[in-house]
């Protein structure tokens, strides 16, 4: 069974037919865990030096494309601060932008749902990344590309993410599906790591984001809809998707919108932000 929305995802092959005709946009971070929990994250811009997909641009999401006044790292910006950094980059409200990642695919979800929530349809991910890119025997290039200046507008959809009262007030509502996403060791608090405060946000499910991929690549339709619909985020009137810092919480929330499940927020703050707060409830346990 294929996805109901194919279109949110490109493959190396059709990307490369037409690279001229798309903005793509290299998203890659690298993580490493931090002293006192949580992670460090380490600008991808060295490694795309060394070698990116030809005419692709570096999208900075460390800095640029977050608020970097919340010390939670990654924080959705106001809206002027991604209509200036999508137009420096060469986008236009009809453009067709490819995103990617060097590491993880969950930088280039992450850069996708911002796009999302500035209201821009055009958006792809590609599947597998760099490395599908590079195993499909295509080209890189360490030469620095320039496009002219774009204008973008956005149209921002605030449903597409979720703050702390948001999710606060959902707990315990049936109706509201919230899944934690990180592995089952996390979630259920054992183990050293933790973001502060060992466990998951009360009430909450997990469905590790690893689950729905495979070599790198988002599973196909019906693996995808297997996973989800055992969790019951398919079924759900509504899903609030979370992990550390609203990054990895993008690969299970896009998975959803690739199956047709519309109804779909990442919470934005996730764990780096609910720890902050010693009356917020939490959980142990599997």
């Amino acid at each position: 069974m294929s996805y109901a929305h194919p279109e949110y995802l490109i493959s190396p092959a059709e990307l490369a037919a037409d690279l001229d005709g798309r903005r793509v946009l290299d998203a890659t971070v690298f993580l490493s865990p931090a002293p006192k929990g949580g992670y460090r994250a380490e600008s991808g811009l060295a490694r795309f030096q060394e070698g990116h997909i030809p005419g692709a641009l570096f999208l900075d999401l460390i800095g640029d494309a977050s608020d970097t006044s919340t010390g939670l790292g990654f924080t959705l910006p106001p809206v002027a601060q991604l209509e200036r950094l999508f137009a420096r980059l060469g986008i236009r409200n009809d453009t067709e932008v490819v995103l990617y990642s060097s590491g993880h695919l969950m930088w280039a979800t992450r850069a996708w749902w911002l796009l999302r929530y500035c209201g821009h349809r055009r958006a792809r991910v590609l599947n597998g990344g760099l490395k599908a890119w590079r195993d499909d025997g295509h080209p890189l290039s360490t030469a620095a590309a320039s496009h002219p200046q774009g204008t973008f507008k956005a149209i921002p959809d605030a449903s597409a993410f979720a703050d702390r009262d948001a999710v606060l007030a959902v707990l315990g509502d049936g109706d509201v599906c919230t899944v934690n996403a990180l592995s089952p060791e996390v979630y259920a608090g054992e183990g050293d790591f933790s973001y502060g405060r060992k466990g998951h946000i009360a009430g909450s499910i997990n469905l590790h984001y690893e689950d729905l991929l495979e070599d790198g690549c988002f599973k196909d339709g019906e693996a995808l809809r297997r996973a989800l619909n055992a969790k019951g985020l398919l079924t759900a009137p509504q899903v609030v998707a979370y992990c550390g810092g609203g990054i990895s919480a993008t690969i299970d929330a896009f998975a959803c919108l690739l199956c047709g499940k519309e109804e779909v927020a990442v919470y934005d703050g996730s764990m780096a932000e609910w720890v902050r707060n010693e009356s917020l409830p939490m959980e142990t346990g599997p």
